[in-house]
């Protein structure tokens, strides 16, 4: 194996290039008309686009591009053609590499009832129910009536939640038959269905596990992804929380023996479902296999962390025909590994895709974190693929301290440009119930109420805005009010004006030391110490209570990031606008109306004079003169809309 070509695109075709070009293997990229400027194809060896509908699906076009580029081998990451046993079977007669399992394997685990009928042969646990050929309506109802209600329909060919019902009562039956057959043809061309006993509490764990050509195999331990919306994977993190060793040991035997059953190689996935309702004697919830994951999963980085090993190197030494980097004793867990799937989508509404440009895009760094992308700055995100913007990794000595650097992480993300559920990813993580382990299948609908955006915002979110304003950027990076209207002198006292959803507040800073400022304003807060970390970071010491605030400025208003809850907060001018002597214009400080005009032109004024009286953010701002003086000229009338940084009065 000399040249390898990836037969996919986005970030999981970057982490394949990057391996690749470690291991000193050339990489070929194909690619379609929509992603010709993705980082992908800019960071392999060479590109070649493919023309249709369904590039990344067209077969004989891909091994025509291997046979163009001198390619030997091609790895088809996830998703497209990488469980397609035709397309191993297709790879095989051209002479060329797949890096996957054997295409006798991706069949049996194709289909969920031919793959319960493997496992349950070799004695591996499956969930009660009926995987038979008979499809017609009196069978399935009579076996239904033996499973018991309630119980679950599944798409035999299916999977991310198509062709799946949930069914509690005898008379729902038939409609949700029906629904579940249609979305199974419609999706994968198959209305096959199956019946499984429904668990009321499931888990969803699964198990690594890799098998070579020379009959080795190793499970490099196991994964929760319990955290699902719409059977979707949310969060996922490694080791699973709250299992006995007991029952870790006995998962890893179980999908080993998975593999030996039907002769496996390379990287695949084992999926069992656990019943949090029936335990057995030790106290452990009773287990079943799910699915098998016939290539490298999305959440594999977390495997990689807690290991330290690198799966996709793997993959690529079975394929050579090398045998196992490593044996099952010389495998072991260092941390916890958590993983985020940051998405373009709108979590406030309805989490329905959001397409456009990302005008910006910046990423929390930091001890412990990876960041798995195929986007950049500039990148459109439409609706012909996935809308993965990136998966946020974090790794840590224990479980609290990877939640800790993901929150961070999270927090401290920036994606301008279109909607995220990054906001929603980091209430997630620092819910209570979630850091207690509290994890099922069910969290996100059951907490739903809690991860909503915060309805109060706390003194602390208050506190960061103002210090934000007041503190001198320092050598960070170009300040990260930047782009703000307001600007604040490093004065010895200054009030900083804020609005929370229409509510005023005069937040007062007054230096006392290096670092260190009194404030007012803020009930129960005084004195604290704070210091720029970069040029969106603040770090808050509030006597012995550290808070690392991320603060993003936007039109008017600075979104603050404290421990994974967002704020936007309104800015606003300080009490006085500076005018006057030696000021010879007073600018708008924002957008606004101009509500009264109290001057004229050749009027003498008195510091502290009103000028003139601007509403914006819903709220009244009284513009006063600095300094005596003559006015000149008035550039606006009552009634006027004024544009941020608008020349409003000249002074003589």
């Amino acid at each position: 194996m000399h040249k390898i070509l990836i037969a996919n695109r986005g970030e999981i075709a970057c982490r394949i290039i990057r391996t690749a070009h470690r291991l000193g293997l050339a990489t070929v990229a194909v690619h379609s008309a929509a992603d010709a400027d993705a980082p992908f194809v800019r960071e392999a060896g060479q590109a070649v686009p493919l023309a249709g509908d369904r590039p990344y699906l067209d077969i004989d076009a891909i091994i025509a591009a291997a046979r163009r580029t001198g390619a030997d081998a091609i790895h088809p990451g996830y998703g497209f053609l990488s469980e397609n046993a035709e397309f191993a079977k297709a790879l095989k007669k051209a002479g060329l590499i797949f890096i996957g399992p054997p295409e006798s394997a991706m069949r049996v685990m194709a289909l969920k009832d031919t793959a319960k009928a493997a496992m349950k042969k070799a004695g591996v646990p499956i969930t009660p129910g009926y995987q038979g050929t008979d499809q017609s309506l009196v069978r399935l109802q009579k076996a239904a009536e033996g499973v018991g209600f309630p119980l679950l329909i599944k798409a035999v060919a299916g999977g991310g939640g198509k062709g799946m019902r949930a069914v509690h009562a005898p008379e729902e039956f038939q409609d949700a038959l029906m629904a579940a057959q249609r979305e199974g043809e419609t999706a994968f061309g198959n209305p096959a269905v199956m019946l499984e006993k429904l668990i009321q509490r499931p888990r969803h764990v699964e198990v690594q596990l890799f098998a070579d050509a020379h009959g080795n195999a190793v499970h490099l331990f196991e994964r929760d992804c319990s955290l699902q919306r719409r059977h979707q994977k949310v969060i996922e993190e490694a080791p699973a929380p709250g299992l006995s060793d007991r029952l870790r040991h006995t998962l890893g035997i179980a999908a080993v023996t998975a593999a030996h059953a039907i002769g496996y190689q390379g990287a695949g996935t084992v999926e069992f479902i656990l019943d949090l309702d029936t335990l057995d004697e030790a106290g452990d919830p009773a287990f079943y296999f799910m699915e098998m994951n016939t290539r490298l999963q999305v959440e594999h980085p977390v495997t990689e962390c807690i290991t330290g090993e690198d799966l996709v190197e793997w993959q690529i030494r079975v394929a050579r025909g090398e045998p196992l980097p490593k044996r099952q004793d010389e495998l072991s867990v260092t941390g916890w590994a958590m993983e985020a799937r940051l998405y373009a989508e709108d979590p406030d509404g309805g989490f329905l895709p959001s397409t456009g440009t990302i005008h910006r895009l910046a990423f929390g760094a930091g001890a412990g974190v990876r960041i798995d992308t195929g986007v950049e700055q500039g990148s459109r995100i439409g609706l012909d693929y996935d809308p993965m913007i990136a998966k946020v990794i974090a790794h840590g000595a224990s479980r609290g301290e990877a939640i800790d650097r993901l929150v961070g992480a999270l927090d401290a993300t920036i994606v301008d440009g279109l909607k995220s559920n990054r906001a929603f990813l980091a209430r997630l993580a620092d819910h209570p119930a979630f850091r207690a382990g509290e994890v099922d299948t069910g969290f996100i609908a059951r907490h739903m109420a809690s991860l909503s955006p915060p309805a109060a915002c706390p003194a602390p979110a208050l506190l960061a805005a103002a210090l934000g304003l007041g503190l001198p950027s320092g050598a960070a990076p170009a300040s990260l009010f930047a782009a703000l209207p307001i600007r604040l002198n490093l004065a010895r006292e200054q009030t900083v004006m804020l609005s929370w959803q229409g509510d005023a507040h005069a937040v007062s800073l007054r230096s006392v030391g290096q670092d260190r400022w009194r404030i007012g304003g803020l009930p129960g807060v005084g004195e604290v110490s704070a210091r720029r970390t970069g040029p969106n970071g603040l770090m808050i010491d509030m006597g012995g209570t550290l808070l690392p605030a991320t603060m993003v400025p936007q039109a008017g208003s600075v979104e603050v990031r404290l421990a994974g809850q967002s704020w936007s907060i309104a800015t606003m001018p300080p009490k006085k606008a500076e005018a006057g002597a030696g000021h010879a214009q007073l600018m708008a400080p924002m957008p606004g109306r101009v509500l009264s005009v109290d001057v004229t032109p050749g009027q003498a004024v008195a510091e502290g004079d009103r000028l003139l009286v601007l509403e914006a953010m819903k709220m009244e701002h009284r513009l006063t003169a600095r300094t005596a003086g003559t006015i000149k000229a008035v550039h606006v009338a009552t009634g006027d809309q004024v544009a941020d940084g608008m020349m409003l009065v000249e002074f003589a």
